[in-house]
């Protein structure tokens, strides 16, 4: 009986042609329990975050914002985000509109960056014959899994229109080498 060898984690570059004669390159990467773990909190997230946008337009527009204004509850917000992998480090690019840096909350662990933040408004306006005066409150959170281990320490964060880049260097970086290999 065969002894069993642990494989180490292979990528490989593959081309391939589709339809119209058009090359794609494609990474194909040993599956680990802990990527598809990280993948099904990531799509969690977005179903709770889709789950959550949906409510708001049952019955009618606004109707969750009412119901937890209503209940004293602040308005939290899932602001979309995307995560970039550029080879030698992870980009998270997040959409927070209104909150200024310093109300920003961000933590990364080797496997998670965390995005936490609040904005408060306060309009008080007087002129002859009416006041005018407005509160708000809202709160973003947001958890992006990362798919490998990164260097924690070394994260930088910039916000720039509203938009936040958080860069993440890899602990390892993806390197894809390309060789062509002759046919025999």
């Amino acid at each position: 009986m065969p002894k069993e060898k642990k494989q180490e984690e292979r990528r490989v570059r593959v081309t391939a042609a589709r339809g119209g004669g058009k090359k794609e390159e494609t990474a194909i990467t040993q599956w680990r329990p802990e990527d598809y773990l990280s993948q099904m909190d990531r799509m969690l997230d977005d179903f709770g975050a889709r789950f959550e946008r949906s409510l708001e337009q049952f019955p009618g527009p606004g109707f969750l914002a009412a119901r937890r204004r209503w209940l004293g509850l602040p308005e939290i917000r899932t602001p979309y985000a995307d995560l970039i992998d550029s080879g030698n480090e992870y980009r998270v690019m997040a959409e927070v509109p209104g909150i200024p840096k310093e109300k920003l909350d961000i933590t990364v662990t080797d496997r998670e960056v965390k995005i936490e933040g609040e904005a408060k408004t306060d309009v008080h306006e007087e002129k002859e014959g009416f006041v005018r005066q407005e509160r708000g409150y809202s709160r973003i959170s947001k958890r992006v899994a990362l798919p490998e281990p990164v260097v924690a320490e070394k994260a930088e964060a910039s916000l720039n229109n509203g938009v936040l880049e958080v860069k993440v260097p890899k602990k390892t970086p993806t390197t894809f080498t390309r060789r062509k290999v002759a046919v025999k």
